[in-house]
Protein backbone atom coordinates (compact mmCIF):
# COMPACT_ATOMS: atom_id res chain seq x y z
CA UNK A 1 0.00 0.00 0.00
CA UNK A 2 1.36 3.35 -1.63
CA UNK A 3 1.96 6.10 1.25
CA UNK A 4 -0.10 8.14 -0.39
CA UNK A 5 -2.81 5.95 -0.44
CA UNK A 6 -2.40 5.74 3.36
CA UNK A 7 -2.36 8.85 4.41
CA UNK A 8 -6.06 9.40 1.83
CA UNK A 9 -7.67 7.19 3.97
CA UNK A 10 -6.38 8.56 7.51
CA UNK A 11 -8.07 11.61 5.81
CA UNK A 12 -11.02 9.93 5.41
CA UNK A 13 -10.89 7.86 8.69
CA UNK A 14 -10.21 10.76 10.69
CA UNK A 15 -13.02 12.62 9.23
CA UNK A 16 -15.78 10.28 10.06
CA UNK A 17 -14.42 9.91 12.97
CA UNK A 18 -14.59 13.69 13.70
CA UNK A 19 -17.93 13.98 12.38
CA UNK A 20 -19.52 11.00 14.99
CA UNK A 21 -17.64 12.48 17.63
CA UNK A 22 -19.20 16.05 17.07
CA UNK A 23 -22.67 14.02 16.91
CA UNK A 24 -21.56 12.22 20.35
CA UNK A 25 -21.36 15.91 21.69
CA UNK A 26 -24.31 16.70 21.00
CA UNK A 27 -26.37 13.65 22.37
CA UNK A 28 -24.51 14.74 25.57
CA UNK A 29 -25.69 18.00 25.13
CA UNK A 30 -29.15 16.52 25.12
CA UNK A 31 -28.55 14.44 28.06
CA UNK A 32 -27.63 17.49 30.63
CA UNK A 33 -30.51 19.19 29.40
CA UNK A 34 -32.60 16.48 30.35
CA UNK A 35 -31.52 15.65 33.17
CA UNK A 36 -31.62 19.38 34.19
CA UNK A 37 -35.50 19.32 32.91
CA UNK A 38 -37.55 19.48 36.23
CA UNK A 39 -41.56 18.03 36.00
CA UNK A 40 -43.03 21.16 37.06
CA UNK A 41 -46.87 21.83 37.07
CA UNK A 42 -47.81 23.27 33.72
CA UNK A 43 -47.83 27.26 34.19
CA UNK A 44 -49.43 27.71 30.58
CA UNK A 45 -52.77 28.09 30.24
CA UNK A 46 -55.08 25.41 29.22
CA UNK A 47 -58.61 24.78 27.90
CA UNK A 48 -60.94 23.63 30.24
CA UNK A 49 -62.53 20.94 28.40
CA UNK A 50 -65.31 20.94 31.38
CA UNK A 51 -66.86 24.08 29.75
CA UNK A 52 -68.78 23.06 26.48
CA UNK A 53 -67.61 27.05 25.40
CA UNK A 54 -64.08 25.86 25.55
CA UNK A 55 -64.20 22.81 23.63
CA UNK A 56 -62.49 23.15 20.13
CA UNK A 57 -63.12 20.75 17.00
CA UNK A 58 -61.18 17.94 16.59
CA UNK A 59 -60.85 16.35 13.37
CA UNK A 60 -59.00 12.73 13.70
CA UNK A 61 -57.09 11.28 10.68
CA UNK A 62 -56.25 7.69 9.90
CA UNK A 63 -54.13 7.46 6.75
CA UNK A 64 -54.04 4.07 5.70
CA UNK A 65 -52.60 1.52 3.01
CA UNK A 66 -53.59 -1.93 2.60
CA UNK A 67 -53.68 -2.78 6.50
CA UNK A 68 -55.59 -5.98 6.29
CA UNK A 69 -54.22 -6.92 9.79
CA UNK A 70 -54.93 -4.04 12.09
CA UNK A 71 -57.90 -1.98 10.36
CA UNK A 72 -60.34 -3.52 12.81
CA UNK A 73 -58.12 -3.12 16.39
CA UNK A 74 -57.76 0.60 14.75
CA UNK A 75 -61.13 1.47 14.24
CA UNK A 76 -62.58 -0.04 17.24
CA UNK A 77 -60.06 1.73 19.39
CA UNK A 78 -60.23 5.04 17.75
CA UNK A 79 -63.98 4.68 18.90
CA UNK A 80 -63.31 4.77 22.30
CA UNK A 81 -61.82 7.80 21.87
CA UNK A 82 -63.30 10.02 24.87
CA UNK A 83 -64.33 13.21 23.31
CA UNK A 84 -68.04 15.26 22.89
CA UNK A 85 -69.30 13.72 19.76
CA UNK A 86 -70.77 16.87 18.49
CA UNK A 87 -67.57 18.26 18.55
CA UNK A 88 -65.67 15.25 17.12
CA UNK A 89 -65.24 13.74 13.48
CA UNK A 90 -62.99 10.63 12.42
CA UNK A 91 -61.61 10.64 8.54
CA UNK A 92 -60.23 7.04 7.19
CA UNK A 93 -58.13 8.29 4.93
CA UNK A 94 -58.00 5.14 2.74
CA UNK A 95 -55.36 4.63 -0.21
CA UNK A 96 -55.62 0.61 -0.04
CA UNK A 97 -55.87 -1.14 -2.82
CA UNK A 98 -56.68 -4.55 -2.14
CA UNK A 99 -59.53 -6.31 -0.30
CA UNK A 100 -59.20 -4.44 3.16
CA UNK A 101 -61.52 -1.52 1.36
CA UNK A 102 -64.29 -3.77 1.59
CA UNK A 103 -64.14 -4.36 5.24
CA UNK A 104 -63.25 -1.12 6.25
CA UNK A 105 -65.95 0.65 4.68
CA UNK A 106 -68.21 -2.07 6.46
CA UNK A 107 -67.24 -1.24 9.75
CA UNK A 108 -67.20 2.54 9.40
CA UNK A 109 -70.85 2.44 8.24
CA UNK A 110 -71.62 0.26 11.41
CA UNK A 111 -69.48 2.89 13.74
CA UNK A 112 -71.31 5.83 11.79
CA UNK A 113 -74.92 4.08 13.14
CA UNK A 114 -73.53 4.36 16.46
CA UNK A 115 -73.89 8.40 16.06
CA UNK A 116 -69.79 8.83 15.05
CA UNK A 117 -69.16 11.26 12.95
CA UNK A 118 -66.58 8.96 11.06
CA UNK A 119 -65.59 9.10 7.01
CA UNK A 120 -64.13 6.55 4.78
CA UNK A 121 -62.38 8.87 2.01
CA UNK A 122 -60.81 7.30 -0.80
CA UNK A 123 -58.72 9.32 -3.65
CA UNK A 124 -58.27 7.91 -7.28
CA UNK A 125 -54.81 7.93 -6.92
CA UNK A 126 -51.53 8.42 -4.38
CA UNK A 127 -49.81 11.15 -5.40
CA UNK A 128 -47.86 12.65 -3.06
CA UNK A 129 -48.53 9.04 -0.67
CA UNK A 130 -49.19 9.85 3.11
CA UNK A 131 -48.53 13.13 2.46
CA UNK A 132 -51.06 13.59 -0.41
CA UNK A 133 -53.89 11.73 1.73
CA UNK A 134 -53.37 13.98 4.63
CA UNK A 135 -53.25 17.15 2.59
CA UNK A 136 -56.54 16.24 1.01
CA UNK A 137 -58.47 15.32 3.96
CA UNK A 138 -57.32 18.43 5.11
CA UNK A 139 -59.12 20.82 3.05
CA UNK A 140 -62.79 18.99 3.99
CA UNK A 141 -61.91 18.61 7.90
CA UNK A 142 -64.29 20.58 10.44
CA UNK A 143 -61.33 20.50 13.27
CA UNK A 144 -59.43 23.37 14.10
CA UNK A 145 -57.03 21.01 15.40
CA UNK A 146 -55.97 17.34 13.49
CA UNK A 147 -54.64 14.62 15.37
CA UNK A 148 -53.25 11.78 13.52
CA UNK A 149 -52.70 8.57 13.94
CA UNK A 150 -50.55 5.64 11.87
CA UNK A 151 -52.27 2.34 11.86
CA UNK A 152 -50.67 0.08 13.97
CA UNK A 153 -51.12 2.70 17.14
CA UNK A 154 -53.70 2.44 19.71
CA UNK A 155 -54.44 5.99 21.69
CA UNK A 156 -55.84 5.49 25.26
CA UNK A 157 -59.47 6.84 25.23
CA UNK A 158 -58.34 10.09 26.96
CA UNK A 159 -55.50 11.11 24.57
CA UNK A 160 -57.21 14.05 23.31
CA UNK A 161 -57.93 14.94 27.11
CA UNK A 162 -54.52 14.81 28.12
CA UNK A 163 -53.37 16.81 24.47
CA UNK A 164 -55.84 19.07 23.51
CA UNK A 165 -55.80 21.80 26.53
CA UNK A 166 -52.01 22.61 25.72
CA UNK A 167 -53.36 24.78 22.29
CA UNK A 168 -54.97 27.63 24.46
CA UNK A 169 -51.54 29.08 24.01
CA UNK A 170 -52.40 30.31 20.56
CA UNK A 171 -48.31 30.10 19.76
CA UNK A 172 -48.22 26.35 19.95
CA UNK A 173 -48.55 24.42 16.64
CA UNK A 174 -47.85 21.07 17.48
CA UNK A 175 -48.95 18.62 20.63
CA UNK A 176 -46.47 15.51 20.35
CA UNK A 177 -46.55 12.64 22.68
CA UNK A 178 -44.13 9.57 23.38
CA UNK A 179 -44.47 6.45 21.53
CA UNK A 180 -44.86 2.87 23.37
CA UNK A 181 -44.61 -0.75 21.90
CA UNK A 182 -47.30 -3.25 22.86
CA UNK A 183 -44.66 -6.33 21.82
CA UNK A 184 -41.36 -4.83 22.97
CA UNK A 185 -40.31 -8.66 24.28
CA UNK A 186 -41.18 -10.13 21.15
CA UNK A 187 -37.80 -10.61 19.78
CA UNK A 188 -34.38 -9.39 19.94
CA UNK A 189 -35.06 -7.38 17.09
CA UNK A 190 -37.89 -5.60 18.52
CA UNK A 191 -36.02 -4.80 21.61
CA UNK A 192 -33.52 -3.06 20.29
CA UNK A 193 -36.34 -1.43 18.09
CA UNK A 194 -37.79 -0.08 21.61
CA UNK A 195 -34.36 0.38 22.57
CA UNK A 196 -33.31 3.52 19.75
CA UNK A 197 -37.00 4.66 19.82
CA UNK A 198 -37.18 5.04 23.45
CA UNK A 199 -33.71 6.89 23.50
CA UNK A 200 -35.34 8.87 20.53
CA UNK A 201 -38.57 10.03 22.31
CA UNK A 202 -36.81 10.57 25.46
CA UNK A 203 -33.20 11.81 25.25
CA UNK A 204 -33.37 13.86 22.37
CA UNK A 205 -37.52 15.02 22.03
CA UNK A 206 -37.18 15.97 25.65
CA UNK A 207 -33.49 17.20 25.38
CA UNK A 208 -34.71 19.70 22.72
CA UNK A 209 -37.70 20.93 23.71
CA UNK A 210 -36.76 21.73 26.85
CA UNK A 211 -34.55 24.33 25.71
CA UNK A 212 -36.74 25.25 22.92
CA UNK A 213 -34.88 23.77 19.77
CA UNK A 214 -36.02 22.60 17.07
CA UNK A 215 -38.23 18.99 17.49
CA UNK A 216 -40.21 16.78 15.20
CA UNK A 217 -43.47 15.93 14.52
CA UNK A 218 -43.19 11.63 14.40
CA UNK A 219 -45.84 11.38 12.07
CA UNK A 220 -48.13 9.86 14.35
CA UNK A 221 -49.59 10.30 18.09
CA UNK A 222 -49.41 14.12 17.79
CA UNK A 223 -52.00 16.65 16.95
CA UNK A 224 -51.20 19.78 15.32
CA UNK A 225 -53.46 23.41 14.98
CA UNK A 226 -54.63 23.30 11.39
CA UNK A 227 -53.91 26.67 11.28
CA UNK A 228 -50.02 25.47 11.88
CA UNK A 229 -49.92 23.29 8.96
CA UNK A 230 -51.66 25.96 6.35
CA UNK A 231 -49.17 28.84 7.18
CA UNK A 232 -46.25 26.40 6.88
CA UNK A 233 -47.10 25.35 3.96
CA UNK A 234 -49.00 22.93 4.40
CA UNK A 235 -48.31 18.77 3.57
CA UNK A 236 -45.44 17.71 0.78
CA UNK A 237 -44.58 14.96 -0.85
CA UNK A 238 -41.21 15.88 -1.87
CA UNK A 239 -39.19 13.54 0.74
CA UNK A 240 -39.88 10.47 2.54
CA UNK A 241 -40.42 12.05 5.84
CA UNK A 242 -43.35 14.71 5.34
CA UNK A 243 -43.30 15.04 9.30
CA UNK A 244 -39.63 15.87 9.84
CA UNK A 245 -40.08 18.68 6.31
CA UNK A 246 -43.29 20.37 7.97
CA UNK A 247 -41.95 20.03 11.22
CA UNK A 248 -39.14 22.21 10.12
CA UNK A 249 -41.04 24.59 8.08
CA UNK A 250 -43.50 25.24 11.12
CA UNK A 251 -40.71 26.19 13.71
CA UNK A 252 -38.88 28.26 11.21
CA UNK A 253 -42.31 30.33 11.24
CA UNK A 254 -41.77 30.65 14.80
CA UNK A 255 -44.44 28.20 15.65
CA UNK A 256 -44.03 26.05 18.90
CA UNK A 257 -44.01 22.40 19.66
CA UNK A 258 -44.67 20.96 22.47
CA UNK A 259 -43.59 16.94 23.92
CA UNK A 260 -45.22 15.15 26.15
CA UNK A 261 -43.26 12.45 27.42
CA UNK A 262 -45.21 11.34 30.19
CA UNK A 263 -48.54 10.92 27.84
CA UNK A 264 -47.41 7.49 26.30
CA UNK A 265 -49.43 6.37 22.81
CA UNK A 266 -48.72 2.33 22.61
CA UNK A 267 -48.35 1.15 19.00
CA UNK A 268 -46.87 -2.16 17.01
CA UNK A 269 -43.45 -2.12 16.16
CA UNK A 270 -41.84 -4.14 13.15
CA UNK A 271 -41.40 -8.02 13.75
CA UNK A 272 -39.63 -9.60 10.82
CA UNK A 273 -36.42 -7.90 9.21
CA UNK A 274 -37.50 -7.38 5.98
CA UNK A 275 -40.87 -4.29 7.43
CA UNK A 276 -37.93 -2.97 9.81
CA UNK A 277 -35.68 -2.71 6.39
CA UNK A 278 -38.32 -0.99 4.79
CA UNK A 279 -39.03 1.42 7.87
CA UNK A 280 -35.11 2.19 8.08
CA UNK A 281 -34.53 3.20 4.62
CA UNK A 282 -37.82 5.42 4.65
CA UNK A 283 -36.39 6.91 7.61
CA UNK A 284 -32.62 7.56 6.81
CA UNK A 285 -33.39 8.56 3.56
CA UNK A 286 -36.18 11.23 4.65
CA UNK A 287 -33.96 12.18 7.03
CA UNK A 288 -31.53 12.92 4.30
CA UNK A 289 -33.49 14.68 1.44
CA UNK A 290 -34.92 16.64 4.65
CA UNK A 291 -31.17 17.92 5.23
CA UNK A 292 -30.78 18.62 1.67
CA UNK A 293 -34.07 20.70 1.56
CA UNK A 294 -34.25 22.54 4.79
CA UNK A 295 -30.68 22.86 6.11
CA UNK A 296 -29.82 25.93 4.55
CA UNK A 297 -32.62 27.53 6.00
CA UNK A 298 -31.75 27.00 9.23
CA UNK A 299 -28.39 27.96 9.30
CA UNK A 300 -29.24 31.25 7.33
CA UNK A 301 -32.57 31.69 9.60
CA UNK A 302 -32.03 35.44 11.61
CA UNK A 303 -34.87 34.59 14.19
CA UNK A 304 -33.59 31.78 15.89
CA UNK A 305 -30.10 31.31 18.13
CA UNK A 306 -27.04 29.69 17.02
CA UNK A 307 -27.41 26.78 19.76
CA UNK A 308 -31.01 26.33 18.24
CA UNK A 309 -29.68 25.99 14.74
CA UNK A 310 -26.26 23.36 15.84
CA UNK A 311 -28.94 21.33 16.83
CA UNK A 312 -31.06 21.50 13.83
CA UNK A 313 -28.05 20.84 11.79
CA UNK A 314 -27.21 17.76 13.87
CA UNK A 315 -31.03 16.84 14.01
CA UNK A 316 -30.88 16.96 10.17
CA UNK A 317 -27.74 14.79 10.33
CA UNK A 318 -29.05 12.13 12.10
CA UNK A 319 -29.39 9.38 9.47
CA UNK A 320 -26.30 10.63 7.72
CA UNK A 321 -24.43 9.47 10.43
CA UNK A 322 -24.96 6.07 9.63
CA UNK A 323 -22.65 6.60 6.79
CA UNK A 324 -19.67 8.03 8.81
CA UNK A 325 -20.01 4.58 10.86
CA UNK A 326 -20.00 2.45 7.84
CA UNK A 327 -16.86 4.39 6.44
CA UNK A 328 -14.84 4.33 9.09
CA UNK A 329 -16.15 0.90 9.35
CA UNK A 330 -14.48 -0.01 6.01
CA UNK A 331 -11.92 1.65 6.04
CA UNK A 332 -10.37 0.47 10.10
CA UNK A 333 -8.82 -3.23 8.18
CA UNK A 334 -6.75 -0.80 5.92
CA UNK A 335 -6.07 1.16 8.95
CA UNK A 336 -4.83 -1.70 10.63
CA UNK A 337 -2.61 -2.88 7.88
CA UNK A 338 -1.28 0.85 7.78
CA UNK A 339 -0.55 1.17 11.86
CA UNK A 340 1.43 -2.00 11.44
CA UNK A 341 3.10 -1.25 8.06
CA UNK A 342 4.18 2.82 8.79
CA UNK A 343 5.55 3.24 12.15
CA UNK A 344 6.25 6.70 11.83
CA UNK A 345 2.61 7.49 11.91
CA UNK A 346 1.34 5.79 14.99
CA UNK A 347 0.45 9.08 16.42
CA UNK A 348 -2.70 9.34 13.92
CA UNK A 349 -3.82 6.17 15.83
CA UNK A 350 -5.01 8.27 19.02
CA UNK A 351 -7.65 9.62 16.30
CA UNK A 352 -9.32 5.79 17.50
CA UNK A 353 -9.67 7.36 20.99
CA UNK A 354 -12.73 9.67 19.59
CA UNK A 355 -14.20 6.72 18.57
CA UNK A 356 -13.86 4.76 22.16
CA UNK A 357 -15.04 8.20 23.87
CA UNK A 358 -18.01 8.56 21.72
CA UNK A 359 -19.11 5.16 22.42
CA UNK A 360 -18.77 5.91 25.98
CA UNK A 361 -20.75 9.35 25.99
CA UNK A 362 -23.30 7.45 24.41
CA UNK A 363 -23.45 4.41 26.54
CA UNK A 364 -24.01 6.99 29.56
CA UNK A 365 -26.80 9.07 27.27
CA UNK A 366 -28.83 6.01 26.74
CA UNK A 367 -28.58 4.71 30.52
CA UNK A 368 -30.19 7.37 31.66
CA UNK A 369 -32.94 7.17 28.63
CA UNK A 370 -33.33 3.28 29.46
CA UNK A 371 -33.76 3.64 33.30
CA UNK A 372 -36.46 6.57 33.40
CA UNK A 373 -38.75 3.80 31.31
CA UNK A 374 -37.08 0.64 32.41
CA UNK A 375 -35.65 1.34 36.05
CA UNK A 376 -32.46 1.32 37.30
CA UNK A 377 -32.06 -1.44 39.47
CA UNK A 378 -28.79 -3.62 38.54
CA UNK A 379 -30.43 -6.39 37.47
CA UNK A 380 -31.65 -3.44 34.77
CA UNK A 381 -28.37 -2.27 34.18
CA UNK A 382 -26.87 -5.48 33.65
CA UNK A 383 -29.64 -5.90 31.26
CA UNK A 384 -28.88 -3.07 29.89
CA UNK A 385 -25.03 -3.44 29.01
CA UNK A 386 -26.23 -6.72 27.27
CA UNK A 387 -29.04 -4.87 25.26
CA UNK A 388 -26.70 -1.65 24.24
CA UNK A 389 -24.42 -3.85 22.84
CA UNK A 390 -27.12 -6.34 20.92
CA UNK A 391 -28.58 -2.63 19.67
CA UNK A 392 -24.61 -1.34 18.66
CA UNK A 393 -23.49 -4.48 17.01
CA UNK A 394 -26.80 -4.91 14.97
CA UNK A 395 -26.84 -1.07 14.32
CA UNK A 396 -23.45 -1.48 12.71
CA UNK A 397 -24.95 -4.49 10.37
CA UNK A 398 -27.55 -2.06 9.58
CA UNK A 399 -24.91 0.22 8.32
CA UNK A 400 -24.79 -0.73 4.75
CA UNK A 401 -28.80 -0.41 3.79
CA UNK A 402 -29.04 2.83 5.86
CA UNK A 403 -26.07 4.26 3.97
CA UNK A 404 -27.69 3.09 0.82
CA UNK A 405 -30.59 5.37 1.67
CA UNK A 406 -29.00 8.69 2.97
CA UNK A 407 -26.22 8.59 -0.07
CA UNK A 408 -29.42 8.63 -2.00
CA UNK A 409 -30.95 11.12 -0.13
CA UNK A 410 -28.71 13.40 -0.73
CA UNK A 411 -27.73 12.80 -4.31
CA UNK A 412 -31.91 13.49 -4.73
CA UNK A 413 -32.62 9.92 -6.08
CA UNK A 414 -36.30 9.55 -5.61
CA UNK A 415 -38.27 6.50 -4.73
CA UNK A 416 -41.65 5.59 -3.68
CA UNK A 417 -43.44 5.87 -0.06
CA UNK A 418 -43.03 1.80 0.70
CA UNK A 419 -45.15 1.56 3.81
CA UNK A 420 -44.26 -0.69 6.70
CA UNK A 421 -46.10 -4.11 6.84
CA UNK A 422 -48.36 -4.45 10.30
CA UNK A 423 -48.98 -7.74 11.97
CA UNK A 424 -51.27 -7.31 14.59
CA UNK A 425 -48.86 -8.89 16.83
CA UNK A 426 -49.11 -8.31 20.79
CA UNK A 427 -47.29 -11.52 22.13
CA UNK A 428 -44.52 -14.16 21.15
CA UNK A 429 -47.63 -16.89 20.78
CA UNK A 430 -48.71 -14.75 17.69
CA UNK A 431 -47.16 -15.49 14.56
CA UNK A 432 -46.43 -13.17 11.28
CA UNK A 433 -46.33 -16.47 8.97
CA UNK A 434 -48.40 -16.33 5.88
CA UNK A 435 -48.74 -12.48 5.98
CA UNK A 436 -49.74 -11.28 2.32
CA UNK A 437 -47.99 -8.16 2.26
CA UNK A 438 -44.52 -9.15 3.21
CA UNK A 439 -42.03 -9.01 0.25
CA UNK A 440 -40.72 -12.26 -0.79
CA UNK A 441 -37.64 -10.40 -2.75
CA UNK A 442 -34.69 -10.73 -1.42
CA UNK A 443 -32.63 -7.51 -0.78
CA UNK A 444 -29.29 -7.10 -3.43
CA UNK A 445 -27.66 -5.34 -0.39
CA UNK A 446 -28.13 -9.15 1.73
CA UNK A 447 -24.93 -10.65 -0.76
CA UNK A 448 -23.40 -7.90 0.43
CA UNK A 449 -23.98 -8.11 3.60
CA UNK A 450 -22.26 -11.22 3.75
CA UNK A 451 -19.52 -10.41 1.84
CA UNK A 452 -19.03 -7.82 4.70
CA UNK A 453 -19.15 -10.58 7.35
CA UNK A 454 -16.77 -12.36 6.16
CA UNK A 455 -14.57 -9.30 5.54
CA UNK A 456 -15.08 -8.43 9.21
CA UNK A 457 -14.34 -11.99 10.15
CA UNK A 458 -10.77 -11.48 8.47
CA UNK A 459 -10.35 -8.61 10.34
CA UNK A 460 -10.38 -10.77 13.56
CA UNK A 461 -7.88 -12.73 12.35
CA UNK A 462 -5.70 -10.35 11.07
CA UNK A 463 -5.40 -8.75 14.97
CA UNK A 464 -3.42 -12.76 14.99
CA UNK A 465 -0.63 -12.41 13.03
CA UNK A 466 -0.32 -8.52 13.43
CA UNK A 467 -0.40 -8.98 17.36
CA UNK A 468 -2.44 -5.90 17.54
CA UNK A 469 -5.85 -6.72 19.12
CA UNK A 470 -7.23 -2.92 19.54
CA UNK A 471 -9.70 -2.93 16.95
CA UNK A 472 -10.75 -6.98 17.77
CA UNK A 473 -13.89 -5.63 19.85
CA UNK A 474 -15.10 -3.73 16.92
CA UNK A 475 -14.48 -6.17 14.16
CA UNK A 476 -16.42 -8.60 16.07
CA UNK A 477 -19.55 -6.53 16.54
CA UNK A 478 -19.24 -6.38 13.03
CA UNK A 479 -18.97 -9.56 12.35
CA UNK A 480 -22.35 -10.47 14.41
CA UNK A 481 -23.95 -7.19 13.22
CA UNK A 482 -23.87 -8.21 9.40
CA UNK A 483 -24.52 -11.76 10.60
CA UNK A 484 -27.84 -11.00 12.37
CA UNK A 485 -28.86 -8.88 9.54
CA UNK A 486 -27.92 -11.30 6.51
CA UNK A 487 -29.11 -14.37 8.46
CA UNK A 488 -32.47 -12.56 9.32
CA UNK A 489 -32.90 -11.70 6.55
CA UNK A 490 -32.52 -15.04 4.67
CA UNK A 491 -34.56 -16.21 7.24
CA UNK A 492 -38.03 -14.27 7.60
CA UNK A 493 -39.23 -14.43 4.40
CA UNK A 494 -42.90 -15.22 4.34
Amino acid sequence: MGLAIAYIIIAIYSFALLLIFFYSLAQLNLLVNYLGYKKRNEEAPKFNLLDPKEIPFVTIQLPIYNEEYVMERLLDNIAKIEYPKSKLEIQVLDDSTDDSVLETAQRVKELQETGLDIQHIRRENRKGFKAGALKEGLEIAKGDFIAIFDADFLPEADWLKKTVPYFKDEEIGVVQTRWGHINRDYSTLTRIQAFALDAHFTLEQVGRNSKGHFINFNGTAGIWRKECILDAGNWEGDTLTEDLDLSYRAQLKNWKFKYLEDVETPAELPVVISAARSQQFRWNKGGAENFRKTVWSVITSKNIPFKTKFHGVMHLLNSSMFLCVFTVALLSIPMLYIKNTYGHLGWVFEVTSFFILSTIILFVCYWFTYKSIQGSSFDNFVDYIKLFFTFFSVALGFSLHNSVAVLEGHLGKRSEFVRTPKFNINSIKDTWKGNKYLTTKLSPNMILEFALMIYFLFGMYSAIPLNDYGLFPFHLMLFLGFGFVFFKSLTSKA
